[in-house]
């Protein structure tokens, strides 16, 4: 189950959330291969120390239950923003507040002001569908993506919005009877969502559809083994590039691509030191859930080695690099704050 029981206790019902960290750990395949590939730090080469700061997940491994934090870009003032159980953090444009997944409340959003740390809770808009809400926000912060199940009929799944503010406005974006469709960022214009989807609990491929349910799109080449944990998709501040995450084979790491939102082929970001090589041999990490910096100069990404994940940022050409985070603990899941 992609969804995470213990945060909404929907264990009847195999639903699919962003990358927590727990899940990176636990990819088809990757599981053992992941945390056996290395146990030492790889050589980092020196990147220019971008401003701002990323939200991110920490799984302690004592309780198997996942923190949301915020970190500097420098690697300095980590900071504690939501005590967990929580999953797949997400900054609003504006930078007021995170979404998140969390509580097992019955609500289907859930803010946090990062000014404060309250919590902001969104009620369910139709009781005839379970909603999963935060995965992407609109660029003018009024609207949340959701992942969306019919209660009762299956024909209603699909990717649904919301208001931020109230829940209001349902609007429907995709439809996938019996499946799963999960977003990922809108563009910078607002006018497409980019978005990954599974059929019978295999992601079948990433696609790109406007935010009226028309013109849809194929993006990834059927055949590319995509990331099975969910991500959908970082979509490039210019709008030119996509972010994705494959593997070139069944037997080797995870990989970030990059894509054209308006078609051609994936080209593997060659990250140093190297991601997505044989899971088999020594000194290859698995890489993941990128997130583009506002100006799009810098791309934060999830590494796993050894028994640890952590955040490390690179530019787009993937020839430098800088370590965030040095915990005992998992890190994962990185978003990168806006700018004013």
């Amino acid at each position: 189950m992609r969804f995470a029981a213990r945060l909404e206790q929907a264990a009847s019902r195999a639903v699919l959330v962003l990358v927590a960290v727990s899940s990176l750990l636990a990819c088809s395949g990757d599981d053992a291969d992941e945390r056996s590939a290395q146990s030492d730090s790889p050589t980092t080469s020196a990147a220019p120390t971008p401003s701002g700061q990323v939200v991110f997940e920490r799984l302690d491994p004592a309780s198997d239950e996942a923190d949301i934090y915020t970190v500097d870009l420098g690697g300095s003032n980590e900071r504690e923003l939501f005590h967990g159980p929580a999953q797949g953090p997400r900054w609003s444009p504006d930078g007021t507040e995170v979404s998140l997944f969390c509580c097992d409340d019955g609500m289907v959003a859930h803010f946090i002001d990062v000014a404060t740390g309250e919590l902001r809770t969104v009620p369910s808009p139709d009781p005839n569908l379970e909603l999963f809400c935060g995965f992407s926000w609109s660029p003018d912060s009024e609207r949340v993506t959701c992942e969306g199940f019919g209660v009762d009929d299956p024909d209603r799944n699909g990717i649904y919005s919301i208001r931020a503010a109230d829940g209001g406005a349902l609007t429907r974006i995709t439809s996938i009877p019996g499946g799963d469709d999960i977003a990922g960022d809108y563009s910078p214009d607002g006018s497409r969502l980019v978005f990954v989807r599974f059929q019978d609990d295999l992601p079948v491929g990433l696609f790109v559809v406007n935010v009226d349910g028309s013109g849809l799109r194929r993006l990834t080449p059927r055949g590319m083994i995509l990331d099975d944990s969910g991500f959908a998709g970082s979509w490039s501040p210019n709008g030119n590039t996509i972010l994705i995450v494959a593997r070139t084979g069944e037997a080797d790491h995870k990989a970030i691509w990059t894509m054209d939102p308006d078609g051609g082929p994936p080209e593997q970001l060659a990250i140093t030191p190297t991601c997505g090589g044989p899971s088999s041999a020594p000194g290859e990490f698995g890489c993941y859930s990128p997130s583009w910096s506002p100006d799009g100069g810098q791309i934060a990404f999830t590494r796993i080695r050894g028994e640890r994940s952590d955040i490390y940022v690179t530019d787009p050409d993937g020839d430098t690099e800088k370590q965030l985070t040095f915990s005992t603990g998992q890190n994962g899941g990185p978003v990168w704050q806006p700018t004013d």
